[in-house]
């Protein structure tokens, strides 16, 4: 799913000359096309090096994500870009982020990306839960769950990225980073690798496979398997409401991707 993006340089004279204090003189700009968080994404090449720049309009509604990536972002140092400065100017808030190398990860079956995914979800299963206000899993998925009862399953104090969207895992040499972490959110620690199951489905895997990849997290391997089944019965009605009648093809991938896992799960 994509967004239609303004490109950096229609950005107003103040708003470029607020992000230029931090980046130098922009001598290009490379507009990212891919996601559907953010107005302006682009990469900013400058004397003193390559930049990522995101945002959205300072009255936009989803606004406060900016806020909740630059309060997450000095706490998963080491899984995600730094972040060099958030600039409010002009009417816009945009981050700045030191631009990592890399491609969006491939989840499909037999990737070689698998097992460097499996790595970062292990590195931020290890990161303790910041002291920032986040939500909370059993909050997010409250509208979702079959019964009430169902919510306790999700709660929990580890500190989860939950939108694993290939394109938010970038995969360099090193190993794996994770971007946009507008949706961090306070829950069980294994709920992450849940996220990740329903994408690899909708990449090709079968729900087995799907879940021998997850269980390479110790997280996963703690889940309660009521817990599980719960989460995949709350994320199959979730997607159906998000695609609603007549979804767009990528949705309708999801869609039929969370159906599936939940009717594994339940069968």
């Amino acid at each position: 799913m994509t967004t239609s993006r303004i490109p950096y340089a229609d950005l107003p004279v103040v708003v470029r000359r607020a992000v230029e204090e931090h980046t130098g003189p922009v001598l290009s700009t490379e507009s990212e096309a891919e996601g559907f968080n953010s107005s302006v994404a682009a990469r900013l090449t400058s004397p003193t090096g390559t930049y990522y720049v995101k945002g959205l309009r300072a009255d936009h509604p989803r606004v406060w994500t900016q806020a909740r990536e630059a309060e997450v972002n000095p706490y998963v140092r080491g899984i995600a870009p730094a972040l060099v400065a958030r600039v409010e100017s002009g009417g816009w808030d945009l981050l700045i982020f030191e631009a990592v190398d890399g491609h969006h990860a491939d989840y499909r079956p037999r990737s070689p990306d698998l097992p460097k995914v499996v790595a970062v979800l292990r590195r931020l299963a290890e990161i303790p839960c910041p002291p920032i206000e986040l939500r909370r899993a059993e909050q997010r998925l409250a509208r979702y769950a079959a019964r009430p009862e169902d919510l306790d399953q999700f709660a929990g104090h580890a500190l989860l990225h939950t939108d694993w969207h290939h394109t938010n895992v970038l995969v360099t040499g090193q190993g794996a980073q994770l971007v946009d972490w507008a949706w961090a959110t306070q829950g069980a620690p294994w709920l992450d690798a849940a996220y990740w199951v329903i994408w690899l489905i909708a990449f090709g895997h079968d729900p087995t496979s799907a879940e021998e990849w997850a269980s390479r997290v110790p997280t996963w391997q703690a889940a309660p398997v009521g817990g599980i089944e719960a989460f995949a019965v709350a994320n199959a009605t979730m997607w159906d409401e998000i695609g609603g009648d007549d979804p767009d093809p990528w949705t309708a991938r999801m869609v039929a991707a969370a159906r599936t896992w939940r009717d594994y799960r339940k069968a």
